[in-house]
């Protein structure tokens, strides 16, 4: 695959390389004082985990945003990074993202899946998981999004190494998990006001729970704000999204991140799973990004800013 030399800028309208990324990121904070880079752990290739926060004030409450869990999903690191540049850019000029900022600290992690993100560039365009191997399975690669402390090896995971769904050994057995994890926590714990885990494809928009199909105490309030977030999405290029509870949106899925972060504490809890619907599927074309990411940044806004202050 084609080789470039990685740069502190990214070109927002292609799908950049991890080296890319990387640069971007760890040059950010040099040129902008409202950005922080947080280092939450690293793989078992030696890649670290970047999280990039964006603050114009103390006293913000945290909204966490993560990209990119599963390798072939280029859509979703490459809808968070014209997110960061949307943002910081557009601070102080578009009302929208300048309410946002003004009341929410924004932690941002591009790419949730290094290893896996890299192999996609490198060998294998639709790797989805990891790129652990333990002793005695059959194939490499842990499904990240299987992996969490939260109803581990439930329903809609595989103990069969080989299996796209494999949760690992045990429960954040993976070194990404148990930084996200911490992340979460911690996060939780100065009370963040929501959570977002961004996938690709099928259009939607969810929240838990994945373990089961029972609905969330906060069920309605979930949904209320998933049709905010749902109706600003579509209202700029006509996309259409469905919305509600994982396990009956799209299927039964157990120890997930937006599982994780409610049961940590964050009620509003959200995973996306971006443009399209199949057609091009995880191979979306790069003149589809642009578009993918002006309307899913003005769901996600909508969405936050209709969360419920008490919680």
């Amino acid at each position: 695959m084609e080789s470039r030399t990685p740069q502190p800028y990214l070109v927002f309208t292609q799908y950049n390389t991890f080296e890319e990324i990387e640069a971007y990121l760890i040059d950010l904070p040099s040129t902008d004082s409202r950005t922080s880079l947080e280092r939450l752990g690293s793989t078992v290739e030696g890649r670290d985990l970047l999280q990039l926060k964006i603050s114009v004030g103390a006293g913000r409450l945290p909204v966490w945003i993560d990209c990119g869990i599963h390798a072939r999903e280029w859509i979703t690191p490459a809808t968070c990074l014209w997110g960061i540049n949307y943002l910081l850019s557009s601070y102080g000029t578009d009302q929208s993202v300048t309410g946002l900022l003004d009341m929410y600290d924004l932690y941002i992690l591009p790419v949730n899946n290094p290893d896996g993100y890299a192999y996609t560039h490198s060998d294998d365009r639709m790797w989805r998981k990891n790129r652990n191997q333990y002793e005695g399975d059959a194939c490499a690669g842990i499904d990240l999004n299987r992996n969490f402390d939260d109803h581990f090896a439930g329903e809609g995971t595989s103990n069969v190494s080989c299996a796209q769904t494999y949760h690992g050994p045990s429960a954040a057995s993976e070194k990404e998990t148990q930084g996200v994890q911490a992340g979460i926590t911690d996060l939780a714990g100065q009370g963040a006001r929501a959570l977002f885990s961004i996938h690709s494809y099928s259009q939607l928009w969810m929240y838990a729970f994945g373990w089961t199909s029972d609905l969330a105490p906060e069920d309605a309030e979930l949904s209320e704000v998933s049709r905010i977030g749902v109706e600003a999405l579509t209202a700029v290029h006509g996309t259409q999204y469905d919305y509600g509870p994982v396990s009956t949106t799209i299927y039964p899925a157990a120890s997930t991140t937006v599982d994780y972060g409610y049961s940590a504490g964050i009620v509003h809890s959200y995973t996306l799973e971006l443009r399209d619907k199949g057609f091009h599927g995880f191979l979306l074309p790069e003149d589809q990004i642009v578009p993918t990411a002006e309307e899913t940044w003005a769901g996600l806004i909508a969405g936050i800013m209709a969360v419920p202050a008490s919680k």
